[in-house]
Protein backbone atom coordinates (compact mmCIF):
# COMPACT_ATOMS: atom_id res chain seq x y z
CA UNK A 1 0.00 0.00 0.00
CA UNK A 2 1.56 3.11 -0.75
CA UNK A 3 2.35 5.42 1.56
CA UNK A 4 -0.36 8.35 1.48
CA UNK A 5 -2.89 5.48 1.85
CA UNK A 6 -1.54 4.41 4.75
CA UNK A 7 -1.51 8.06 6.40
CA UNK A 8 -5.31 8.22 5.48
CA UNK A 9 -5.31 4.67 7.09
CA UNK A 10 -3.63 5.59 9.79
CA UNK A 11 -5.88 8.69 10.23
CA UNK A 12 -9.41 7.28 9.72
CA UNK A 13 -8.11 4.90 12.33
CA UNK A 14 -7.33 7.30 14.72
CA UNK A 15 -10.18 9.39 14.21
CA UNK A 16 -12.74 6.66 14.30
CA UNK A 17 -10.72 5.36 18.04
CA UNK A 18 -11.06 9.30 19.68
CA UNK A 19 -15.24 8.96 18.07
CA UNK A 20 -15.62 6.06 20.49
CA UNK A 21 -13.98 6.78 23.16
CA UNK A 22 -15.64 10.37 23.07
CA UNK A 23 -18.94 8.64 22.98
CA UNK A 24 -18.05 6.47 25.85
CA UNK A 25 -16.18 8.98 27.88
CA UNK A 26 -20.06 11.05 27.18
CA UNK A 27 -21.87 7.78 28.13
CA UNK A 28 -20.06 8.18 31.42
CA UNK A 29 -20.94 11.57 31.71
CA UNK A 30 -25.07 11.61 31.11
CA UNK A 31 -27.23 8.72 31.45
CA UNK A 32 -30.93 8.30 31.23
CA UNK A 33 -32.99 6.31 33.84
CA UNK A 34 -36.98 5.22 32.93
CA UNK A 35 -38.14 2.56 35.28
CA UNK A 36 -41.60 1.41 36.21
CA UNK A 37 -43.05 1.69 39.84
CA UNK A 38 -45.12 -1.27 41.24
CA UNK A 39 -46.15 -2.91 44.56
CA UNK A 40 -44.75 -6.09 44.21
CA UNK A 41 -41.20 -4.73 44.18
CA UNK A 42 -41.46 -3.16 47.78
CA UNK A 43 -39.99 -5.47 50.96
CA UNK A 44 -41.78 -6.95 51.79
CA UNK A 45 -43.93 -6.78 48.82
CA UNK A 46 -47.22 -5.24 49.14
CA UNK A 47 -49.97 -5.82 47.04
CA UNK A 48 -51.54 -2.39 45.94
CA UNK A 49 -53.43 -1.12 42.68
CA UNK A 50 -50.71 2.33 42.85
CA UNK A 51 -48.19 2.70 39.77
CA UNK A 52 -45.42 4.99 38.94
CA UNK A 53 -42.75 5.82 36.86
CA UNK A 54 -39.36 7.25 37.57
CA UNK A 55 -37.39 9.15 35.01
CA UNK A 56 -34.05 10.98 35.67
CA UNK A 57 -31.24 12.13 33.46
CA UNK A 58 -27.79 12.11 35.59
CA UNK A 59 -24.90 14.70 33.89
CA UNK A 60 -21.98 14.30 36.32
CA UNK A 61 -20.54 17.12 34.60
CA UNK A 62 -22.59 19.62 35.96
CA UNK A 63 -23.57 17.22 39.05
CA UNK A 64 -27.24 16.83 39.00
CA UNK A 65 -29.39 14.32 38.66
CA UNK A 66 -33.05 16.03 37.05
CA UNK A 67 -36.14 13.66 37.81
CA UNK A 68 -39.94 13.66 37.54
CA UNK A 69 -41.71 11.08 39.69
CA UNK A 70 -45.25 10.47 38.86
CA UNK A 71 -47.27 7.85 40.17
CA UNK A 72 -51.28 7.20 40.63
CA UNK A 73 -53.69 4.82 42.89
CA UNK A 74 -51.75 5.03 45.97
CA UNK A 75 -53.97 3.31 48.91
CA UNK A 76 -53.43 5.38 51.54
CA UNK A 77 -52.33 9.45 52.16
CA UNK A 78 -48.60 9.39 50.30
CA UNK A 79 -46.25 10.17 52.96
CA UNK A 80 -42.64 11.07 51.04
CA UNK A 81 -40.62 9.72 48.48
CA UNK A 82 -36.70 8.72 48.11
CA UNK A 83 -34.17 7.42 46.37
CA UNK A 84 -32.62 4.34 48.89
CA UNK A 85 -29.38 2.87 48.63
CA UNK A 86 -29.92 -0.89 48.35
CA UNK A 87 -29.90 -3.48 46.39
CA UNK A 88 -32.97 -5.40 44.49
CA UNK A 89 -35.20 -6.86 47.52
CA UNK A 90 -33.46 -5.66 50.62
CA UNK A 91 -34.44 -2.49 52.42
CA UNK A 92 -31.76 0.21 52.54
CA UNK A 93 -31.34 3.75 54.19
CA UNK A 94 -32.23 6.98 52.33
CA UNK A 95 -30.06 8.75 50.40
CA UNK A 96 -32.52 11.44 48.69
CA UNK A 97 -35.67 12.81 49.47
CA UNK A 98 -37.82 13.46 46.29
CA UNK A 99 -40.58 14.17 47.76
CA UNK A 100 -42.02 15.35 50.77
CA UNK A 101 -45.16 15.86 53.08
CA UNK A 102 -45.78 18.16 56.12
CA UNK A 103 -46.25 15.01 57.72
CA UNK A 104 -42.77 13.54 56.62
CA UNK A 105 -40.74 16.84 55.69
CA UNK A 106 -37.34 16.23 53.99
CA UNK A 107 -34.77 17.39 56.97
CA UNK A 108 -33.14 20.03 54.38
CA UNK A 109 -36.68 20.98 53.43
CA UNK A 110 -35.27 20.93 49.49
CA UNK A 111 -37.48 18.86 48.11
CA UNK A 112 -41.28 19.70 46.23
CA UNK A 113 -44.50 18.59 47.81
CA UNK A 114 -45.49 15.17 46.99
CA UNK A 115 -48.67 15.32 45.26
CA UNK A 116 -51.54 12.68 46.49
CA UNK A 117 -51.23 11.16 42.55
CA UNK A 118 -49.92 12.90 39.96
CA UNK A 119 -45.72 14.32 39.07
CA UNK A 120 -43.67 15.76 40.65
CA UNK A 121 -40.15 16.92 39.69
CA UNK A 122 -36.81 18.24 40.60
CA UNK A 123 -32.95 18.58 40.85
CA UNK A 124 -30.54 16.36 42.65
CA UNK A 125 -27.27 17.88 43.49
CA UNK A 126 -25.02 17.37 46.10
CA UNK A 127 -26.78 19.29 49.16
CA UNK A 128 -29.45 16.80 48.48
CA UNK A 129 -27.47 13.84 49.45
CA UNK A 130 -28.35 12.71 53.28
CA UNK A 131 -26.41 9.42 53.10
CA UNK A 132 -27.10 6.55 54.25
CA UNK A 133 -24.47 7.13 57.00
CA UNK A 134 -24.45 3.54 58.03
CA UNK A 135 -23.90 2.35 54.54
CA UNK A 136 -21.11 4.32 53.46
CA UNK A 137 -22.45 7.35 52.08
CA UNK A 138 -22.16 10.88 53.94
CA UNK A 139 -23.87 13.80 53.35
CA UNK A 140 -23.15 15.54 49.67
CA UNK A 141 -21.18 12.81 48.72
CA UNK A 142 -22.94 13.18 45.25
CA UNK A 143 -20.34 10.97 43.22
CA UNK A 144 -21.31 7.78 45.87
CA UNK A 145 -25.10 8.48 44.66
CA UNK A 146 -24.68 7.96 41.25
CA UNK A 147 -22.16 4.95 41.79
CA UNK A 148 -24.65 3.36 43.65
CA UNK A 149 -27.38 3.74 40.88
CA UNK A 150 -24.72 2.72 37.75
CA UNK A 151 -24.47 -0.23 39.86
CA UNK A 152 -27.67 -1.35 40.55
CA UNK A 153 -28.07 -0.95 44.28
CA UNK A 154 -30.45 1.80 44.46
CA UNK A 155 -33.99 2.61 43.94
CA UNK A 156 -36.85 4.65 44.32
CA UNK A 157 -39.92 4.43 46.12
CA UNK A 158 -43.25 5.97 47.42
CA UNK A 159 -44.32 5.62 51.12
CA UNK A 160 -48.09 6.16 52.09
CA UNK A 161 -49.90 5.97 55.34
CA UNK A 162 -51.47 2.51 54.37
CA UNK A 163 -47.99 1.24 53.65
CA UNK A 164 -45.17 2.95 55.65
CA UNK A 165 -42.09 1.32 54.39
CA UNK A 166 -43.66 2.31 50.69
CA UNK A 167 -46.24 1.29 48.49
CA UNK A 168 -44.26 1.17 44.76
CA UNK A 169 -41.23 0.66 44.03
CA UNK A 170 -38.57 0.53 41.27
CA UNK A 171 -34.83 -0.90 41.20
CA UNK A 172 -32.82 2.11 39.45
CA UNK A 173 -30.57 1.34 36.63
CA UNK A 174 -29.19 3.74 34.06
CA UNK A 175 -28.90 0.54 31.44
CA UNK A 176 -32.27 -0.74 32.22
Amino acid sequence: MPAAQCSTAFRLATFAGCVLLGAASSAQARNDIDVRMRSYQEVPAVSSAAQGRFKATIDERAGTISYELSYSGLEGDVRQAHIHFGQRSVTGGISVWLCQTAANPDPNNQSPTCPQSGSVSGLIQAANVVGPVGQGIAPAEFAELVAAIRAGVAYANVHSSKFPGGEIRAQLRDDD
